[in-house]
């Protein structure tokens, strides 16, 4: 490596009291942080904690309400990424924002090419991109080479050289060891060694605790926007107390109660068998039965979503079969999924389950739209008369369905989608993250408009990164690690930490993992 970036132990970055507000989220809420140069400096948090939103207030993406940033020892603001980028602070996101067709010396050196009287010389830039990869300890990889030939580990350290191209002095990876084999993972460390060495300060943000046992040197935790705990030495902190930062709440998770009722002995309403897709998840089964609800559990990537919409038919699985009622569903596609009965809540309501300038009525009836059609022609009367009984059945407010579907809240679309399903009397509903940008009161609402639906006889299936909601809501759960079921069994046997402790691998949690000593602490209502 080059001369060192910065005295060892220097602090060189500090934040204080650091506030990032979004409609009716608090996702920064007087965050603490301090770096110092050539240190690991390992960020914990579920997701939610606000580590995204961390991440790009340092790397210029957002600006902070309140709050002070140091750099070197001075206030600093950065208006953008490239003014964070000029300063030192670079960014490598777990997708890599590559640009697949150019080639690894343009993507290294995008937006300040080395020019002469306004041209661009090519042979210098891949001259020093190849001193780059060098430096990094890859000079096979080839300068001229387009990114998209390129393997995911040779990719993410075209990133890399990319960060180093501008002088940099803090380095951000997020999950950098997400899309690596374990010798790849090897190599990772080795380079993050080097740039510490250099003095370069590294912030990595993980959830496997065997990463950051091993290569962190302190560990801030994030916890519901808030600095749980920080400075806390990576490799001699226990993993109890890491969780039990991770796990502490100010948000009230009030859930309906939970029927108790005997192992279910007719046939299952859904049934998953060695479901698989290359990349996203492998070997899964699972069961619903009408009535039950299930919930499925694991960190972002874990394959949760791309098992939902498999399901589903909007992603063709390599092998497997999902049967609804007894009967195998054609694989990949959609519609013989709806007509068996099956409706789907995608995780992005707004971009993926709604036509925000559409009325709420339109939007409910988007998956029956020929049940109200004569002679060619919509009957919008029809479809508003339909609309109102749900919307009378979902308590939407504000109840009149002829109001575009984007003034409504976050609680109140996600009703709207559930309520489309309702109309075409589903069988089994899929729910992908049913209370992202939910307020917690209308959280409560939608949790009790889940739990009555289960109690009609509707099977439910739902993916959610709230660990608490998961176990509070269904009745089984199951917990996914890198695309594999880990763990299956009754929510009342799970508590929150053990859910962690089976996502997390490399902890030093005793015992079975995932069995509570105690009950769980939910709230019914």
């Amino acid at each position: 490596m080059s001369e060192p970036a910065g005295t060892p132990g220097e602090v060189v970055l500090r934040l204080t009291d650091v506030v990032k507000t979004f409609p009716g989220v608090r996702a920064l809420d007087g965050v603490h942080l301090e770096v110092r140069a050539g240190e690991v400096h390992c960020l914990l948090g579920q997701n939610g904690a606000g580590k995204s939103t961390l991440i790009k207030v340092l790397s210029g993406a957002h600006r902070p309400d309140s709050g002070a940033i140091e750099w070197l020892g001075a206030p600093a603001s950065f208006d953008n990424p490239q003014a964070a980028m000029k300063a030192g602070i670079s960014t490598i996101y777990q997708e890599l924002d590559l640009v697949e067709d150019m080639t690894v010396a343009e993507n290294i050196f995008l937006g300040h090419e080395p020019r002469r009287l306004g041209f661009v010389q090519r042979g210098l830039m891949r001259q020093r991109a190849s001193a780059l990869l060098a430096r990094l300890g890859h000079p096979e990889i080839p300068a001229g080479r387009p990114v998209r030939l390129l393997p995911a580990a040779a990719k993410q350290i075209v990133s890399m050289g990319r960060a180093l191209s501008h002088e940099t002095r803090v380095m951000i990876m997020d999950e950098p060891s997400a899309v690596l084999a374990h010798d790849e993972v090897e190599n990772l460390f080795r380079i993050i060694r080097q740039l510490t060495a250099a003095g370069i300060a590294v912030i990595y943000i993980s959830h496997r605790m065997e990463e950051i046992r091993e290569i962190g040197d302190r560990v801030t935790v994030l916890k519901d926007g808030r600095a749980a705990a920080v400075n806390l030495p990576a490799r001699d902190t226990p993993t109890r107390e890491l969780v039990t930062h991770m796990t502490g709440r100010n948000i009230e998770y009030v859930f309906p109660e939970r029927p108790r009722r005997p192992e279910p002995q007719d046939p299952p309403l859904l049934d998953v068998r060695d479901l698989s897709r290359a990349g996203e998840f492998s070997d899964v089964s699972l069961r619903v039965h009408a009535g039950e609800i299930v919930g499925i559990t694991g960190l972002v990537g874990s394959g949760r979503s791309e098992l939902l919409e498999t399901i589903y038919g909007a992603r063709r699985p390599e092998t497997g079969e999902v049967s609804v009622a007894g009967r195998p569903l054609p694989p990949g596609r959609v519609g013989a999924a709806v007509r068996a009965g099956l409706g789907m809540a995608p995780e992005e309501r707004k971009s993926q389950a709604l036509l925000l300038g559409e009325p709420i009525y339109r939007n409910m009836t988007l998956a029956t739209f020929a049940r109200y059609a004569s002679g060619g022609f919509t009957r919008a009367d029809r479809e508003r008369a339909a609309s109102d009984g749900i919307a009378d059945d979902l308590h939407l407010h504000p109840r009149d369905v002829r109001r575009a579907v984007g003034t409504l809240s976050g609680g109140n679309q996600q009703k709207v989608v559930v309520g489309r399903w309702l109309l075409g009397g589903t069988k089994l509903l899929l729910l992908d993250e049913p209370t992202r940008g939910v307020d917690v009161g209308a959280r409560a609402e939608l949790y009790r408009v889940i739990r009555q639906l289960a109690d009609s006889g509707v099977g439910v299936l739902m993916v959610s990164s709230e660990v608490p909601e998961v176990l509070g809501l269904a009745e089984r759960v199951l917990v996914m690690r890198e695309g594999r079921v880990v763990h299956e069994g009754p929510a009342d046997e799970l508590d929150e930490s053990g859910v962690l402790d089976l996502v997390m691998a490399g902890s030093l949690l005793e015992g079975e993992p995932g069995l509570s000593d105690q009950p769980s602490e939910e709230v019914t209502a």
